[in-house]
C-alpha cells in the first residue's frame, strides 16, 4: 500500500478552500454554518459525531476528509480503542473495499498523533 502523508494532503485541500472561500463566498460560508450545526454538541457529544464522519468517510474513501476528521477526533481526546471499534464497524458493513481505507484511516488517525496501540 502506497503510504499518504495526510497532512500534506489536508494542508493542499485547504489551500484550494481559501480559493473557494474567495471566489464562492456564500457557498463556503453556507457550507460552514452546515458544519457547525451538525457538529455542535446536542443529543450526540462533538466525539460521536466526529467518529460518524469518519465512518462517511471510510465509505466515501475520502483522503482529505480522512485527514480533516482524523485531526479532529485526536484533539478531541479520541482513544486507538474508540478509534478502532468505529473502523471495525466500517469493515463490517463496508467489506474489503473498506478494510483497506480503514488502513488508511488508522494511518491517518497515527500521523496527527494519535496514540499507539496499548501494548506499542
Amino acid at each position: 500500500m502506497m503510504s499518504k502523508n495526510y497532512r500534506e494532503i489536508t494542508a493542499e485541500v485547504s489551500a484550494g478552500l481559501v480559493k473557494l472561500r474567495a471566489d464562492m463566498p456564500e457557498t463556503l460560508r453556507g457550507f460552514s454554518a452546515l458544519a457547525g450545526a451538525a457538529g455542535k454538541h446536542g443529543a450526540l457529544d462533538k466525539k460521536t459525531k466526529e467518529l460518524i464522519a469518519m465512518a462517511l468517510s471510510v465509505a466515501a474513501r475520502c483522503d482529505p476528509c480522512l485527514g480533516f476528521h482524523a485531526d479532529a477526533l485526536v484533539k478531541l481526546g479520541c482513544s486507538r480503542a474508540e478509534f478502532e471499534e468505529m473502523l471495525g464497524m466500517c469493515i463490517y458493513m463496508g467489506g474489503g473495499p473498506a478494510l483497506m481505507v480503514a488502513a488508511q484511516a488508522l494511518q491517518a488517525f497515527e500521523q496527527y498523533g494519535g496514540a499507539a496501540p496499548a501494548d506499542a
